[in-house]
Order: structure tokens, then sequence, then C-alpha cells
């Protein structure tokens, strides 16, 4: 049966993407386009955006994960939302390839395209990562990492064998960016949290490491900050372990090396691994006629239109968000270009909106994107944080409270706002949520096990299951 939707015959403006500046492209142009007879069309492998600044919130327990998620059907009701993936855009002919949901390809024509795909997580060819590691680019992600963490906190507390034991209450994190500081604080918050509330458990067995391969982490804020944040968390027990890298995960087995030498620095098993290093631009673009840079950029111009040659535009291409080279004229981003962050991407898509009406309807002014960053932030747990909004150094709950005003504001749509604050009230009430989903990559097992059929092994049994078979 095929899948293939029914779309509008309207002259069509596609956006490839329901991310960040996808989402908020659509929101702006929606409307305006229906009333001059075209329609917009999203298309995007999920039904949802999902605002990433609050996925470690997510698996600290402070935001529901649905909560981060913004329904795309919902929202753009003036819009056709395409479940489904870009695998291919041919601009000269005015058509882009998409599979649906079933896998069925079918074409979408189109008038004008705005490429907004995002990034996604960039992994290297590390042995055993694909199998032993989980990325934090997606609400999934982040509530299956949630009760991972309680679930081996849990199974630790019960195993009498002491390597055993170690290896379920290790945690490591490789990429010392926000992302993976982030991710860490909060990953230490709730295991500290859930610790205290299990009598067979002490922190002493427990082991967080982060891996960082540069002398430093967090290169969005002052060095001095920085190391500040070094020594927070080694305050908080985090092993941080700079100048290090991943060399190998097989069967959960962590060899570091040393870097930039690449001799051996240890050797240790865990049974978690967080993947927090770093982001490349959506591999759709090197599918398109478009320019691509040498970083897997399609090239924008200031205008955030896609380029055409050195100083032109290529007609009814538009392009903003993390998967676009767009010129940052402030000259403070990293080799002249604008950083792949979430102030970037709601900006360029306004600005993207505002500048299509004026070159397709005539209305308004062509105008360069320039914005100076308004600075950054970074959550380090409950009560905790460091950044350098607007030029100024903050820290510890300044900073938290920055990080959470900024960011609830930021988050799309009255009816979230309020999901997501209702979700801290509570919290600061009835304390954190450290409950786990028992039994989350194996929903099927409660019926199976009423139907009295065989039930399907959990991930740590299948992977224990072929390290027997290995040995």
């Amino acid at each position: 049966m095929s899948l293939t939707p029914e779309l509008s015959p309207k002259p069509r403006l596609l956006i490839v993407g329901g991310g960040y500046a996808g989402f908020h492209v659509a929101r702006e142009l929606q409307k305006k386009v229906a009333e001059r007879g075209g329609v917009v069309t999203v298309v995007d492998p999920r039904p949802y955006m999902t605002y990433y600044p609050f996925l470690p919130e997510v698996v600290g327990g402070h935001i529901e994960g649905r909560h981060v998620n913004v329904d795309l059907q919902t929202h753009l009701k003036d819009a056709e939302v395409v479940r489904g993936a870009v695998v291919s855009v041919d601009h000269a002919g005015r058509t882009a390839v998409v599979r649906g949901e079933g896998g069925d390809e079918f074409e979408i024509p189109y008038q004008d395209i705005v490429m907004t795909a995002g990034a996604v997580t960039r992994v290297f060819p590390i042995p055993g990562l694909g199998e032993q590691g989980i990325g934090l680019r997606s609400v999934e992600e982040a509530v299956q990492l949630r009760n991972q963490i309680l679930e081996r906190l849990d199974a630790g507390s019960l195993m009498t064998d002491a390597e055993e034991r170690k290896r379920a209450l290790t945690f490591v994190v490789v990429g010392g960016g926000f992302a993976g500081i982030e991710a860490i604080a909060e990953m230490e918050n709730l295991i500290r949290n859930a610790v205290e509330r299990n009598e067979r458990l002490s922190q002493s067995e427990i082991r967080i490491v982060l891996v960082e391969a540069m002398g430093r982490i967090m290169p969005e804020v002052s060095e001095e900050q920085a190391q500040g944040v070094v020594e927070h968390l080694k305050s908080r027990g985090v092993e941080v372990l700079l100048n290090t890298s991943l060399g190998d995960a097989t069967d959960g087995v962590m060899k570091l090396v040393a870097m930039p030498s690449k001799e051996e620095a240890e050797t240790f098993a865990a049974d978690t691994l967080v993947w927090c290093a770093g982001v490349v631009a959506n591999s759709v673009v090197k599918s398109t006629d478009f320019p691509v840079d040498d970083r897997g950029r399609v090239e924008a111009t200031p205008t955030l239109q896609i380029k055409d040659g050195e100083a032109g535009a290529l007609e009814g291409a538009w392009a903003c968000g993390d998967v676009s080279a767009v010129p940052d004229l402030t000259g403070a981003g990293p080799g002249g270009f604008c950083v792949p962050n979430a102030q970037h991407a709601i900006r360029q898509a306004k600005r993207l909106a505002a500048n299509y009406m004026a070159v397709r309807h005539g209305e308004g002014e062509v105008q360069e994107y320039v914005h100076k960053s308004l600075g950054t932030v970074a959550g380090l747990g409950f009560g905790r944080g460091v950044g350098n909004p607007l030029g100024t150094k903050i820290a510890g709950i300044p900073a938290f409270l920055a990080h959470r005003g900024y960011h609830g504001y930021a988050m799309p749509t009255l009816e979230r706002k309020f999901r997501i604050l209702s979700g801290w009230v509570a919290e600061t009430l009835f304390g954190r949520d450290s409950t786990s989903v028992a039994g989350l990559d194996t929903p099927f097992n409660p019926f199976r096990r009423a139907a009295g059929v065989e039930l399907e092994p959990g991930r740590f049994e299948r992977q224990r299951a072929l390290e027997s078979s290995k040995g």
C-alpha cells in the first residue's frame, strides 16, 4: 500500500527540516504564503520539534521528556506537515525526493526551498562506539539515558560480583563542550540523588568520568571560567580527563588514550557511555545541487540565500540554522561563520522569513543577517551554572537562573512554557522525581509473560550474552 501523501497543487515553499530554524520559518510564513495563494510544506522524519538545550534537564529529571517537544501539526495549522526524510534535492528541476514512513519514495515539487535540516551527532570510527554508546540529540535518547542510569544503579546495588558491580556503577561522558558538561553535571545530580535513596549503595562506589581530547573544556566561555567548572565538577566527584580520547569501547571496555601522542592511558569497563563530542551538518545537503563547504554545510549568503558562485544567490533557494554556513558579519564566529546554536537558528529564521517576503512578494527590504551574540550560559545541575550573558561572567545560582530564564523564554509556544514551568514548580515543592520506567527497551515483555511466550532480552542481557559467546 502506498503511503504517499496527498499534497496541495498550489505553489510551494518547501522547508526541509522542522527543527528550530525550520519550525520558526514555517511559523512566520505559513499564513502569509497561504494568503498569497501558496502553501508551506514542512518535511521532517519526526512529527515534532525538539528544544535541544533542555535535553540535559530531561536526563536530570527536572523536565518531562514530552514537554521539550513541540508538535508540528498542532502549531503549523496553515502548513502541510509531511513525516519523512528528504533524500535528495534537484533545485534545477525544483523537486525533492522524500522517503516516507513506510519506506516509499515520492517527489515533492516546489517553487522555493528552505534548507533547515539541522545537525546530527558527529561520530568517529571508534571500535565499539556504535554498539555501546548513546548520544544526546533527541528526547528519546535523553529519556533512555535517564532510565539506563537509574536501572544500572538498581542493578548494581544487587550485584555481588565486584567487577560487574564496578562496571554497572561507572558512567563515562565523552566531550567537554556545553552539551557534554551539562550532561555530566545533570547525570551527577541524578546519580547522587538516587544513591542517597538506596541504602545498598554508597557514593564512594560511583565513578563518573569526563573524557575531553583538548586541553580545556567549554570553549564558549573564558579559560578562567572553564577551569572553575573543572574544579567544580571535581568537587562533586567527577573525574575530568583532559588531553584524553576514547580509543576503543568494544564490549564495554573503555580504552582511553593520551592526546596527541595516542599512547595508552587507562582501561576500565563501563556500562554507560554517553557521546557528546560535537555535531555535523545533516548529510542530506550532499545529495543536492547546492554548494557545500568542506565541513558539509550548505553555503549561504549574509541574506540567508543559498550561494550561486562567489557573489550571487540562487533564485528560490534559502538556508539557515545548523545545516548552513552563514557568514557572521560581527566577526565573532569561528572561521567567520555563525556558530551552530539555537540563538542564531531562531534569529536567522525570522530574518530569512522577512527576506523571503521581500524577494518573492516585494514586501519590505532584503537585509543581511547580523546578530551580536547575547552570550552563553550553561546549567550545571539544580542551583548551579556558568556563563557570560551580555559579556558578564556569572556562576552559581545567578547563572542557573539565567539559564532557565533565557531558555524558558526561548522555548516555543505558551503551552510548552507553562508545562515546563509547572514541572519546575512541582520539583521545588516535592523534590526530584527519581523514578525510572522499568523495561523501557523491552515494552512487550509484560504481555509476552502473560501469554507464556519467550521474553525479549534487554540490552544488557544481550550484551552479556554476546560477550559470553566471544569468550
